[in-house]
């Protein structure tokens, strides 16, 4: 029987990488279908993300390629893609992101699968239960924040969660709680040029004649909205646009930028390149 499997890497650049890895799979009966690279001159690293077939499984697989790993020096994963990645959504009570992400995963054009939706307040209760998934109500404010944070990790791992999902989520993560999960995390916001904090930016922005708005997804870290970007997007807009057209035009890009960004971490395509990201398309 054939699996198909993604293998993801990186490390020093050096001469003979591809060949090893083309190598390891020819000796194995392994056919490529997809193979891509990028060499990063400022950070002197390697990328690589090879999509195949093979006949072994997937830990036979992993054993043996782990004596390519030692001399190559190679940070590595080998995924197996009939496994589809866990997804943990939080949101709050905006919900254009979540009902957007709803509904690919029930249509299947997010490969993952969604386990359940956990908020701090009740409002996006029934959208998430009329999609047939488990909706979890944690509210959380400063007296609670840690235990709130504690059942949400407590979470994660009972239900085996590969991935949480940010979808407007308007709570501040504790450095504790994403220096747990580095890497797993993926957060949406609006991005102006310029940019505006604080409250109601899409009002400021029209204040401020902006002509584009956009929205930026980033990999979480204890950095506040500094973390790894995957994706973003802009939309043009003009002055007839009053701030609640602004609105709704972030919201649209919000959506598809969040949506785009998961499903590219849920088909092993970013990897971390520092503080930046490697994304193969």
């Amino acid at each position: 029987m054939t699996g198909e499997y993604a293998l993801t890497l990186s490390c020093p650049d050096r001469v003979g990488v591809v060949y090893a890895v083309s190598g390891f799979l020819a000796e194995r009966d392994g056919n490529i279908l997809d193979s891509q690279q990028f060499s990063d001159p400022g950070s002197g690293r390697f990328f690589m993300r090879v999509h195949f077939h093979a006949r072994l499984p997937l830990d036979e697989l992993r054993n043996e390629f782990a004596d390519l790993v030692g001399a190559n020096r190679m940070e590595w994963q080998l995924h197996d893609l009939a496994v589809k990645p866990r997804v943990l959504v939080l949101a709050s009570r905006q919900g254009h992101c979540l009902n957007d992400l709803l509904y690919r995963f029930r249509t299947g054009s997010l490969r993952g699968e969604l386990v359940s939706v956990v908020s701090n307040h009740r409002d996006l209760s029934d959208i998430t239960e009329a999609g047939g998934v488990e909706f979890m109500h944690l509210p959380v404010g400063d007296a609670n924040r840690a235990e709130q944070e504690q059942q949400l990790l407590d979470i994660v791992s009972a239900e085996r969660v590969d991935v949480v999902v940010l979808a407007r989520y308007m709570q501040v993560l504790s450095d504790s709680f994403c220096e747990k999960l580095p890497g797993q995390i993926i957060n949406i916001h609006h991005s102006f040029l310029p940019s505006f904090k604080g409250a109601k930016p899409y009002h400021q922005a029209y204040e401020r004649g902006v002509k584009l708005i956009g929205a930026t997804a980033h990999y979480v870290t204890p950095d506040l909205d500094e973390g790894p970007i995957i994706e973003q997007e802009t939309a043009r807009v003009d002055h007839a646009m009053a701030p609640e057209r602004l609105a709704a035009a972030g919201r649209d890009l919000e959506s598809i930028v969040l949506a785009r960004g998961l499903s590219w971490h849920l088909e092993h395509r970013v990897l971390l390149n520092e503080d930046r990201t490697v994304v193969f398309r």
